[in-house]
């Protein structure tokens, strides 16, 4: 079989809720993304043969297939296909796995998989909130009740049952995201992610500038301030400082087969070793990155010593500090240039937001092997094992 190879990677700097991207259209935003990924590779773009876009709010704006719409709003010729993917916030991970599997079989040699979330123009939870509103129905079915009686599907449930059974409490994780801001702007501050983002251009009150710095950091931030965000449930240990934000943002990787890099002379980054997804309890729901890094590690037969970088998706603080305290992983290993908390979370957008981050630095730390995981909703999560070849 046939080996996938990662040539492109690139994502904008996140945007806030009603912040710099406000104005971007996300086919439009993704489109760039799409430009971009052609530009660095140099690759014909009559060569590529699908686009695999992640999206979870596909509705309005990101409504009737936004990767085709992404791939009409860019330089791509109306011969590429491009179909949108929604495995909640593992979709453009998932994007990565499936362009993957189409370049090994061989029924393809370059693909792009790439992910969008506008959650400012299609706020989250549209899909399900705005039919319900209409009398057009809920997503929970009559069978699913009957499964699972009497509970509510919550993520932020999910995460406060997270935190309760591996012992994490307030302290714990006002520390994790404090780290993840601290990170996040040594990393900005150092340089660390100007490879790795596409400046988009804005406007402003001020006029027309170049968004290139992720908005969603606060760089002010301090151990006390974040203590003294309230809880959002009585009796929890999350609060809204220790949990995602919510962001707009694109972002993509071209990814080729052996035949691939000699046809489009092109030369890798990075190469996929290793693949996989599973399902786990959709109630507690967050929890499945621990079960599926162990199955993943195992079926690559390598260890947690193995990996270099872990990127694992701060959907909240509890998930990556369970991860660590569960799969014995260094924090200094572990989401090294921030995450989520303070960079943002665009719901589609991050699998390959997360992928690109991860390929670039394990290029400045000389790192071999990466892992990127993501709690999702309904109880999955995908993992992806990289060799860095820079």
């Amino acid at each position: 079989m046939a080996e996938a190879y990662i040539v492109a990677a690139v994502r904008t700097a996140g945007g806030r809720r009603d912040g710099k991207l406000k104005g971007w259209h996300p086919a439009d935003l993704a489109g760039q993304v799409i430009n971009e990924l052609l530009d660095r590779s140099g690759v014909d773009p009559e060569a590529v043969e699908d686009v695999i876009m992640g999206c979870v709010g596909q509705a309005g704006e990101q409504a009737a297939n936004i990767g085709r719409n992404a791939v009409l709003s860019s330089r791509l010729p109306e011969s590429v296909p491009a179909t949108s993917v929604d495995r909640q916030c593992g979709s453009s991970q998932q994007s990565i796995h499936f362009a993957a599997q189409a370049v090994m079989s061989g029924t393809m040699d370059c693909v792009i998989a790439a992910g969008v979330e506008s959650m400012t123009r299609v706020p989250m939870g549209t899909p399900i909130s705005l039919p319900y509103k209409n009398d057009l129905g809920f997503y929970v079915s009559e069978e699913m009740q009957k499964r699972y009686p009497n509970v509510q599907f919550s993520q932020f449930a999910g995460a406060e049952m997270v935190a309760k059974k591996y012992g994490l409490d307030k302290e714990d994780l006002d520390g994790f995201s404090y780290r993840s801001h601290e990170r996040a702007i040594a990393a900005t501050q150092a340089g660390a992610f100007e490879e790795e983002i596409l400046p988009i251009e804005v406007d402003t009150e001020n006029g027309k500038e170049w968004h290139k710095i992720d908005e969603g950091i606060r760089f002010d931030a301090s151990k006390e301030g974040i203590a003294g965000v309230k809880l959002l449930a009585e009796g929890g240990s999350l609060t809204a400082a220790s949990s995602s934000q919510i962001c707009d943002g694109a972002s993509g990787v071209l990814i080729v087969n052996e035949e691939g890099l000699k046809k489009l002379k092109v030369k890798p980054l990075a190469k996929i070793v290793h693949m996989s997804v599973m399902g786990h309890d959709p109630v507690i729901m967050l929890e499945a990155p621990i079960p599926a890094t162990k199955r993943a590690l195992e079926r690559a037969k390598m260890s947690v010593d193995d990996i270099d970088l872990f990127e694992v998706n701060e959907a909240f603080a509890s998930i990556p500090t369970a991860f660590m305290k569960e799969l014995g992983v260094e924090e200094e290993k572990l989401n090294v240039h921030g995450g989520a908390i303070a960079l943002g979370h665009p719901l589609g957008g991050s699998g390959t937001k997360l992928m690109t981050t991860l390929v670039y630095a394990l290029k400045k730390r000389g790192g071999k092997y990466g892992l990127q995981t993501m709690c999702e909703g309904g109880g999955m999560a995908n993992v992806t094992i990289i060799e860095n070849l820079q």
